[in-house]
Order: structure tokens, then sequence, then C-alpha cells
């Protein structure tokens, strides 16, 4: 069964790329969301495998966003995503809990290996699945 992924960006045109990256490498999109409080939520229902979290949002940022998931469920994988100079943001979203970021502009190689990294498997375009050993922060 294909892993289910909460694409959150306040930003359409990002969520709908994000979107096609990870339906085109045969991930779920299990729903979007463009607000942090609209994640939260969203997570609550969906449960997905793993969120991808823009970090400057309107109403409340993609680092409390985290924070508040984490809450709801401490093994919530979440990948931040966040524009270039923000770099202080991600490192307060990953001591919060986030799994790993992704710095815009992306490309869909930098999505599909930070999103493999953080399911903990490499699954590459043959089905095949290697396990990795090691644990991420």
């Amino acid at each position: 069964m294909a892993k289910t992924i909460l694409v959150v960006d306040d930003v359409a045109f990002v969520r709908k790329t994000l979107s096609e990256i990870l339906s085109g490498a045969h991930y779920q999109i299990a729903g979007e969301a463009e607000t942090g409080q609209k994640a939260i939520e969203a997570y609550a229902k969906l449960r997905p495998d793993l969120v991808t979290m823009d970090i400057v949002m309107p109403e409340m940022s993609g680092i409390e966003a985290t924070r508040r998931i984490l809450k709801l469920d401490k093994n919530a994988k979440i990948i931040i995503i966040s524009a270039l100079g923000q770099e202080n943001l991600v490192m307060e979203a990953i001591n919060v809990g986030a799994r790993d970021y992704i710095l815009k502009p992306f490309s869909s190689e930098d999505i599909l290996k930070t999103v493999e990294r953080a399911l903990g498997s490499e699954e590459r375009l043959t089905g095949r699945t290697a396990h990795r050993d090691q644990k991420l922060n």
C-alpha cells in the first residue's frame, strides 16, 4: 500500500507541485492544507505517514503546527520546507521534532530523497525496498 502524505503550504502552486512530484513517485496524497491550523486538523483526521510542512504561513507558523502535531502523535514524521535564508527557523523546527528539511527552490530529486529518508526506507522505482539501519534525529 502506498505511503500517505499531507502537503502543507500557503501557496497553491507549491502544494500542486509537491503533490505532483509525490504522486508521480507512487505516494498517495492524503490531503492538502494552506495554514498551520488546517494542517493540525487534517493530520488529526487523516493520520498520514508523512507531512511536508511550510515554515512561514499566515495565522500559525509551520513550527507551531509541527509542535502541535507532535503533541497529537509523537511519532509523526514531518519534513520542513523552507526558503533560502530561513536557516534559523529550520533549526528551530528540527529542535521541535521535524525529521528533515528541504530548501526552496527544490528539485524533484530533493523531495523524493528527503521523503524516502524520513520514511525510513529507500523506495526505488524498481519497487525494491532497502531498509536503513540508522535512525534519524
